[in-house]
Formats: structure tokens, sequence, C-alpha cells
């Protein structure tokens, strides 16, 4: 279970960073979820996780790092992007060698605490953040002087932060993610799903049933159907699952099938691999799974939705109606 659960985390990572890098913030937000499911179940990181999971929560801070409503640390005065420094902090320690690329985040990162600050008119708190992170060292001085100034001017727009840009972070931190996912193409669940689709032949016989128009919604249909076949396929080999019905009691594989298709129920695998999803229909909350719910949170937190969905005894619901579901609870009470 253990070694399924890090090629889980691996193969979740991969895809945070992919749809990271092409600007996908649903996928990113569903991945998201699956990779801090996983991440959290850990009791100690392992070795050779430790890059993999500093990177998705760099990631995951990065790309809520303008919302200073978000929090992620205990302490409230630490915004989201200050939280990322830590991770790039930690991930600079596993590196071999700190290329130029390294210094340009941190440095972005850094300006961009206290460019979010002053953008939305917090400058006590950027002056705060400002004396917290850059030390009295010689090679900050300059920098550190220029941002001085630009604080007491209380002017957001000045040509020095947009310079250091958050859309220049943005693409630094792709090409971070280009090389990391060069390095990881060995990918244990990557490979052997590429090895079943081309064995059975599922690119053409299973995936392109049918040659008709299809607007945007029908195209994430068959995306979605791509990757339930791929993901069935490449877990029941892997697994030993040749044929059967999956349940809550298999944690790890209901925990990826569900939070990758965002599907709660999955019956009557047939042995050739296809599978007829049991479709899920508009059905009132129950005062029961209002309560699991509400303990779910209690354990877990909230946004742990994957988690919480894996644990409790809901009735064909998925991560998405938690959230939602959440939301009106709280709105209600």
């Amino acid at each position: 279970e253990a070694v399924a659960a890090d090629w889980i985390l691996e193969f979740a990572s991969y895809c945070l960073c992919r749809h990271f890098r092409e600007g996908c913030t649903k996928e990113f937000q569903r991945w998201k979820d699956v990779a801090q499911a996983l991440i959290n179940s850990l009791s100690k990181i392992p070795p050779h996780l430790k890059k993999t999971v500093y990177l998705c929560q760099l990631l995951i801070r990065i790309e809520k790092g303008k919302n200073l409503e978000c929090r992620f640390e205990n302490d409230q005065r630490i915004s989201p992007l200050e939280s990322a420094l830590s991770f790039w902090a930690l991930l600079e320690r596993e590196e071999i060698k700190l290329e130029k690329l390294h210094e340009d985040i941190r440095r972005l990162i850094q300006i961009q605490i206290v460019a979010v600050y002053m953008e939305n008119g917090y400058f006590k708190e950027a002056a705060q953040v400002f004396e917290r992170l850059f030390t009295d060292s010689e090679s900050d001085k300059p920098l550190r002087v220029k941002l001085a100034t630009v604080i007491k001017g209380k002017d957001p727009y000045v040509p020095l932060l947009q310079s250091f840009s958050y859309n220049l972070l943005i693409k630094k931190t792709k090409s971070y993610i280009e090389l990391f996912m060069k390095e990881n193409e060995s990918n244990f669940l990557i490979q052997a799903a590429t090895k079943q689709v081309e064995s059975k032949g599922l690119g053409t016989a299973a995936l392109q049933n049918a040659t008709v128009k299809v607007d945007d919604s029908d195209k994430r249909n068959l995306e979605t159907k791509q990757r339930f076949v791929l993901s069935f396929v490449m877990l029941s080999d892997v697994l030993g699952c040749k044929t059967a019905t999956f349940n809550v009691g298999s944690s790890l594989v209901w925990m990826y099938i569900n939070c990758l298709l965002g599907l709660n129920s999955l019956q009557n695998v047939e042995k050739n691999g296809d599978a007829s999803v049991c479709r899920r229909r508009k059905q009132r909350w129950t005062h029961k799974e209002d309560m699991q719910l509400k303990s779910g949170i209690k354990e877990f937190g909230v946004g742990n939705w994957a988690k919480i969905l894996v644990h409790g005894d809901f009735n064909n619901r998925t991560s998405v109606m938690l959230k939602d579901r959440w939301r009106t609870l709280c709105r209600i009470e």
C-alpha cells in the first residue's frame, strides 16, 4: 500500500505540474485535492519524495498567491507567498546544483510578497514583511534599499515592481516545472499506462468510437472518459484487479479514481476493461450525510474534501458536491 501510494503521489504531482504549466485552473484544483490528500496521509515524508511534496506545496501556494485571505500557516501574518517561500527554500536544499533560475525565483517570490500587500493597500504589512525577509547581507543591500524606498512611496505600480511582476514569477516557475517533469518522465504509473494503451489498442478501439462534431463540453467529456479508461486499466493491472467492483474499503484506489474523475460509484467492470459508470442524480442531502460532512471537516479541516469523502459514508457524492454542500450549510447557519 505504501508503494502504491508513492506511485499515485508522484503521478498526482506530475499532473499538478502539467496543469499549472498549461494554466488549466479547474484541472489544477482537482489534482491539488488529490495531491494534498495523499500528502496529508504521510506520517513522514520519505527522502525520495521530498522534492515532489515540496513542489506540490509550492505550486498550491503560488496559485493562491494574490489571495491574502487564504492562509496555509497557523501564523496569520504569513501570506500564501511567504509560505511558498519556505517551501522554495526546502526545494533548493534538495537540488544538487543551484542555477540562476533558482535565484531568480527566490527573488521574485520575495518581491511579490511585498508587492501583493501593496497592491491591496496594506502598506504597514508590506513594511513588516520586508523587515522579516530581507537581511543585512551585502548581497541584498541594493535591492533592499530600492524596496524600502518603494514601500515608503506607497506606490505599487513603480517600474521596479513591474519589472519583477507576478506574471514573471509564474513564467519562471513554469520553467522550473519543465525541468522537474523531464527528470520525472520515468514515473511508474505513466510508464504502465502507456504500455497498456499500446498493448490493448485503447487509443483507437476504446477512445475513438465515433466521428461526430463535438463542442467544448463534449471534448471535456471525452477527455474524462479517456482518463477513466486509461486509469482503470492501469490500476487494475498494477494492483491485480482484473475483474472487480471497487468499494470504500479499497481506500487508495477509491481516493485516486474518485478524485480523478469526480465519480463515486464504479460497477459492472467487464473483463475487456470497459466499465459502465453509475450516473449521478440530483438527490437531497440527508441529515446523516450532513453530520458525516461536519465530522469530516472537524477531523481533516476545510478543503480536504477528497480525504473527507474517502473516510465518510456518503451516498454517491463527489468532492465538489461536498464543497458545495459545506458552503450551503455555512450560509444556512
